[in-house]
């Protein structure tokens, strides 16, 4: 049992040190990435920290693996939800618009970005972001494919960009009430 109790261990303070570093990106930027501030917001030592992770360009890669994982979980369990009520285009463009007014307007939701800008400059994170994408990607077929939508991996990645590029519009300008409902019917009812 001890094995266990110490694997448990090890695996909460990864977690632990995975989300200080998302709140810092958050907070600071991922230039505002030091070892003080994810220890600090880690509550973990820094010997800790480098024991777990050799360089910041694998914690940023576990972090934004971290948030995907969770994120698309959260959002999956909501298309599990409405799957079985066989929605409208409207219905379910409604409930997207719904969904994003819930999602956090804060330092979790801009280190989700700074990472994906950062993956743009740093090629060792091309893969974790790819990987990100790919599972929004995945939820965009799932739900396209309930709604009935021919060919939705073809349409899955215009979706998956409408929504970001909303939600980043969303960040910069402060609007909370900018619509998605209305843009994605009409991507959708286009292809």
């Amino acid at each position: 049992m001890a094995g266990a109790a110490s694997r448990d261990k090890l695996v909460s303070t990864r977690d632990a040190i995975l989300r200080g570093a998302l709140t810092v990106v958050g907070e600071h930027g991922v230039g505002g990435l030091t070892n003080r501030r994810i220890v600090a917001a880690a509550g973990v030592s820094l010997g800790t920290l480098t024991y777990h992770f050799p360089s910041q360009t694998a914690l940023l890669r576990e972090a934004m693996l971290l948030f995907v994982e969770e994120e698309t979980a959260k959002l999956g369990a909501i298309v599990d939800g409405y799957r079985s009520d066989g929605l409208s285009l409207e219905q379910a463009a409604s409930i997207v618009e719904h969904v994003i007014a819930q999602l956090p307007f804060g330092a979790d939701e801009l280190g989700a970005h700074e990472l994906y800008l950062q993956s743009a400059r740093d090629p060792e994170l091309h893969e974790a972001s790819s990987r990100c994408f790919a599972a929004y990607d995945e939820l965009a077929v799932t739900i396209l494919e309930a709604l009935g939508v021919p060919d939705p991996r073809r349409l899955a990645g215009p979706v998956v960009a409408l929504i970001a590029g909303l939600q980043l519009r969303r960040l910069a300008t402060g609007d909370t009430a900018t619509p998605v409902a209305e843009p994605l019917m009409m991507l959708i009812r286009g292809a």
